[in-house]
């Protein structure tokens, strides 16, 4: 461990090289000096108005420089950031700002069309503890602006950064996407996100004079890593994309001379298929994929098409990259594995009688080191996740062979991978099992070519209940659900499949959508 804050590397970064571009936002271009001078700013106008060590700060902000100025500054206060993804509603949101007792909410006045604040601030009176809401590019009613932050806290000109901190400290507190019914706060410090940015580095030898591209959300783990700390640790760029469109991905990659980048399938699916038949390929250097399953066939095309590097890599909100394969592995093995173990860090197979599997032999998966998070702010989720010799539970199955490298064979956990978001089966199921007209109900992925994962819902409905899809996305509207958890197919049954103790054979439902899909699909193709 290095000890390093995060904050003060980009102190370091505006005092050498100021007048470097930082961040590219659409028109908006923020040098290091700016964008240190914006966040000192903000953290003295955060500290005036009671943010200090420890306390929580949320912000539910799309890929915009405000979001990297809003994360810094609440850190260097020693206060603990809560990046929030804006496609949460009111449901996840009411749930995670109780949870975590925070006490600053930063939002959107719009964006795509929602009205952020007005949802904000009827989370203000519902909970006690949010003391104030903050909008950002626009205004509602007496709330504070963003911009009058900015200029309240304009006039300090000591240093912003509370004295006494440790880089041991929380930093950093972000929700998982739902791998269980309840969405846990992760919790990490300065050093294990520090540390995971320096293997990357040395993974991928990287420079200032590599600049990264950013279309993930940078209020999931891997955009608020790499769209925000890696640009400061290398001292470069990094161009955010707001909303996936690939041609927009595809011209921002050239006009910035982009060359790293870590995302999720559907954009580098979106970048394949973008991307000129002239054989020109693209700036990048490197297109590292996670977060869903990565086809082997798509690792090749993008090879040959982007003219990059493609790897596959695995991690978790928990603990961000495990493994990530390396430039220097053959296509087919970067195409079949989820790449070699990095850094520091270790993984350990457990086969079914409890024994430690030998390499090659599938079972359950564990990792553990310096880049794990320091554990989940409901402390019994901590307990039942990570043993006393430090070993995390990843609810993931996996082979690892004799060299280290990582191939992930199946999930433990009931979730629907969709573009890169954690979806719980379990959450969706208990809505929808409100429902006046269903009786039972099984949510289950089914395959898509651009978003990896959709979710199907199996139901049988009640003794003469007519229900139809447009139902049950009116229904889980009306619950305030956040809209990428709604299944986009239904299949009414008369009963569910199941085994002699009563429990679901989600396995078998899985093979009937595939297997329906298939048919529609070849159907489609012979036009009958």
């Amino acid at each position: 461990m290095t000890d390093e804050l995060l904050d003060r590397q980009l102190e370091q970064a505006a005092a050498s090289r100021g007048s470097r571009t930082a961040i590219v936002d659409g028109a908006h271009r923020l040098t290091y000096a700016d964008l240190f001078r914006r966040v000192e700013s903000l953290a003295h106008a955060m500290r005036e108005r009671g943010i200090g060590p420890g306390d929580v700060v949320s912000f539910q902000l799309p890929n915009w420089w405000e979001a990297s100025v809003v994360h810094f500054a609440t850190i260097r206060l020693g206060a603990v950031s809560n990046p929030l993804v804006p496609i949460l509603r009111h449901r996840e949101l009411e749930f995670m700002l109780r949870q975590a007792d925070s006490k600053m909410l930063f939002v959107p006045s719009r964006h795509r069309g929602f009205d952020y604040a007005a949802l904000a601030s009827r989370l203000c009176h519902e909970l006690p503890s949010l003391e104030a809401m903050v909008v950002v590019r626009g205004a509602h009613g007496r709330a504070l602006t963003f911009d009058g932050l900015l200029e309240a806290g304009a006039p300090f000109a000591e240093p912003a950064g509370a004295t006494g901190r440790s880089a041991d400290d929380p930093a950093l507190l972000m929700y998982t996407s739902g791998t269980e019914s309840r969405p846990k706060g992760v919790v990490h410090s300065h050093n294990g996100l520090v540390y995971e940015n320096r293997t990357m580095i040395v993974r991928y030898a990287l420079s200032d004079r590599d600049a990264v591209f950013m279309p993930s959300p940078v209020t999931h783990i891997s955009g608020l890593l790499y769209g925000i700390h890696l640009p400061v640790a290398l001292r470069t760029k990094v161009a955010l994309l707001d909303q996936w469109r690939p041609e927009r991905g595809r011209d921002l990659v050239s006009a910035e001379n982009c060359t790293f980048t870590v995302g999720a399938t559907p954009f580098l699916n979106g970048l394949v298929d973008a991307e000129p038949e002239d054989g020109s390929g693209s700036s990048l250097r490197y297109f590292v994929c996670g977060g869903a399953d990565v086809p082997p066939h798509l690792v090749r095309l993008a090879d040959e098409k982007l003219k990059c590097v493609v790897v596959r890599a695995y991690g978790s909100t928990e603990f961000p990259t495990l493994s990530a394969g390396s430039p220097g592995d053959s296509v087919e093995r970067r195409a079949n594995t989820d790449g070699q173990i990095i850094g520091a860090a270790e993984a350990r197979v457990m086969t079914d009688d409890g024994t430690v599997a030998p390499p090659g032999v599938a079972g359950d998966l564990y990792v553990r080191g310096p880049e794990a998070f320091l554990g989940y702010l409901d402390a019994k989720d901590t307990e039942a996740a990570i043993g006393p010799d430090g070993w995390i539970s990843t609810g993931d199955q996996a082979v690892v062979d004799t060299e280290g490298y990582v191939r992930i064979t199946g999930r433990t956990k009931d979730i629907i991978l969709r573009g890169g978001e954690n979806i719980s089966a379990k959450e969706v199921e208990e809505i929808l099992g409100e429902h006046p007209a269903i009786r039972e109900v099984a949510v289950v992925a089914m395959p898509d070519e651009v978003l990896t994962e959709k979710a199907c819902a199996f139901v049988v409905p009640r003794p003469g209940a007519a229900l139809g899809l447009g139902d049950v996305v009116r229904y889980l509207e009306s619950t305030g659900t956040a809209r990428q958890k709604f299944p986009e197919r239904l299949e009414l049954v008369e009963s569910l499949p199941k085994t002699a103790s009563g429990k679901v054979q989600k396995v078998i439902l899985r093979q009937m959508v595939k297997e329906r899909l298939a048919a529609e699909q070849a159907a489609s193709r012979t036009g009958s």
